[in-house]
């Protein structure tokens, strides 16, 4: 079952939308990483206001180019539909935000790590929540 599973991820019909998606939050991982140490080690923030600055940041150029590229079968490319899918995925990956915060907290004060290495765990742990809401309400059951 785990092996259809991976296979159809690979090789099914939502394999290049899944492709992109994560191409499209790497991309967004590295700008937010970069955000978050010009925040903290340049700026002074404590690394959890600075997360969330970042992380809000790449919220709305996430949604950019996942409209554009990863979801275009489906964009929202009228003004309303535009901008009422931006208020989706900032609701969707807003929800987000308290997970990753979460998960970037733990791993700093509990287990710690550096708040970068942490917060790219707390990238990728969430992800996955992420691209479900995204796919199947901000651009509309895909």
């Amino acid at each position: 079952m785990v092996r259809s599973l991976l296979r159809g991820l690979v090789y099914g019909p939502l394999a290049v939308q899944l492709r992109r998606f994560v191409t499209v939050g790497l991309v967004t991982s590295a700008i937010q990483m970069a955000l978050l140490w010009l925040f903290v080690d340049v700026g002074g923030l404590n690394y959890l206001l600075g997360a969330t600055i970042a992380i809000e940041f790449t919220i709305v150029l996430s949604y950019v180019l996942n409209n554009a590229w990863t979801f275009r079968a489906s964009k929202n490319s009228g003004r309303i539909d535009y901008f009422s899918g931006l208020l989706k995925t900032n609701l969707v990956r807003g929800t987000a935000i308290p997970i990753q915060l979460a998960i970037l907290f733990a791993l700093v004060e509990w287990v710690g790590l550096l708040y970068l290495i942490a917060n790219a765990g707390a990238i990728f742990l969430s992800g996955l929540y992420r691209y479900v809401l995204d796919a199947r309400w901000t651009w509309g059951g895909t």
